[in-house]
């Protein structure tokens, strides 16, 4: 069986001053604080909110 891919989703930039739905859209990821880092499979969804948030967030390819 293939192995599923990982990616690392770091938040680098505060939320304060963003739109609601992107403050949202980082709880929804399990973010919050700067410096939290998460680790997700990598789906077309976790990527298309990563990409909704790219201005706080980097994303990564997780080693696992």
């Amino acid at each position: 069986m293939a192995k599923k891919k990982k990616i690392a989703i770091t938040q680098v930039k505060s939320q304060i001053g963003a739109l609601e739905r992107h403050k949202v859209t980082l709880r929804t990821l399990g973010l919050g604080r700067i410096g939290r880092r998460v680790i997700h499979d990598d789906t077309p969804q976790i990527r298309g909110m990563a990409y909704h948030v790219r201005h706080l967030v980097r994303v990564e390819t997780a080693d696992s």
